[in-house]
């Protein structure tokens, strides 16, 4: 009589799935060790330190070397009745009403032009709009300062040559201390414009057909087709330009020794907060106003996205 025995389960499955959990809990591993670099970056330099402004901003810590107490609210009831908050605040606004739309529109149209099929040369164009980018910009503001001088400069020299008796006094007047931080600004304009160029040649062609054989010129297309294609990039470079302007900072430092001159219109917000950090070195009130900057930013932002439903286009986007 034969026997017949069971054979025992196949350990094969069990075997194969363990080996996949080992698998990838290695790889989770060595991709955590990876981006660790990261990850102590973020927290060393980014997510302590703000912690530490927060805490910071309860206080009255600075580098005189009296003991820091817990004052609760009062350096925020300070910011609110300080003048020079609320008018450097002023200041970067009434600038950013300036700049912001020359500093969209000029990429842009520089973008619209050397996206044109007519136009020769668009390697070299493109080279010589993007080189001034890659300049260190501490150098560039020299240049430009030496540029806008009104009795030495090129710019005025050049308008009392072609008949301007009187040139514009560029950095020492209030009213034109504006357009020339603008016109410093355009140095670096290359890097906008490349994105822009870059989204110009990524509206499908078929699209432009279409909106001839509808009847459409130039200008239609303009409006019709090219700016809603292109919505996201400007909607991104719009945004960032935004954040740029009230972090405003370094050109009214290097290029009047961060003094506020001409009659306190470059007193920047950004630059009364760096004042407060370490020139008075009351470091506490410093962080309250760093705060009230992000604060301000971040309710910006979000206004700004809240619009974005209205006008930005999404090609993938199902409405």
């Amino acid at each position: 009589m034969a026997v017949i025995s069971k054979a025992a389960p196949h350990p094969g499955p069990r075997t194969r799935t363990g080996g996949s959990r080992a698998l990838a809990r290695r790889e989770a591993m060595w991709g955590y060790l990876f981006i660790s670099p990261f990850i102590v970056g973020l927290l060393a330099f980014t997510l302590i330190p703000t912690v530490a402004t927060f805490v910071m901003s309860f206080t009255n810590f600075n580098l005189s070397g009296a003991a820091t107490q817990f004052v609760g609210g009062s350096n925020y009831q300070r910011l609110f009745r300080d003048p020079q908050v609320w008018s450097s605040l002023l200041v970067t606004v009434r600038f950013a009403a300036i700049a912001l739309p020359v500093g969209l529109i000029l990429p842009l149209g520089l973008a619209i032009l050397l996206n044109s099929d007519s136009l020769r040369a668009k390697g070299l164009f493109r080279t010589l709009f993007y080189f001034p980018y890659i300049v260190p910009f501490v150098a560039a503001i020299f240049v430009w300062g030496a540029l806008l001088n009104s009795e030495t400069g090129w710019i005025n020299q050049f308008l009392r040559w072609v008949g301007v008796a009187d040139p514009p006094n560029w950095l020492n007047s209030t009213v034109w201390i504006y357009p020339a931080l603008v016109i410093l600004g355009l140095w670096g304009i290359g890097n906008a414009m490349l994105i822009f160029l870059a989204s110009l040649q990524g509206v499908p062609t078929e699209l432009y057909d279409a909106a001839k054989i509808d009847g459409a010129g130039w200008w239609g297309q303009m409006f019709n087709v090219t700016l809603p294609m292109i919505s996201p990039v400007i909607f991104y470079n719009l945004t960032l330009s935004l954040i740029g302007l009230f972090q405003y900072f370094t050109v009214p430092l290097v290029l009047n020794q961060g003094t506020g001159a001409p009659g306190g219109a470059t007193m920047f917000y950004n630059l009364y907060l760096y004042k407060t950090f370490f020139t008075y070195q009351n470091m506490a009130y410093g962080a309250t106003m760093a705060w009230l900057l992000f604060v301000i930013i971040l309710a910006v932002t979000l206004a700004l996205f809240q619009t974005a439903k209205y006008w930005v286009y999404y090609a993938a986007e199902s409405r």
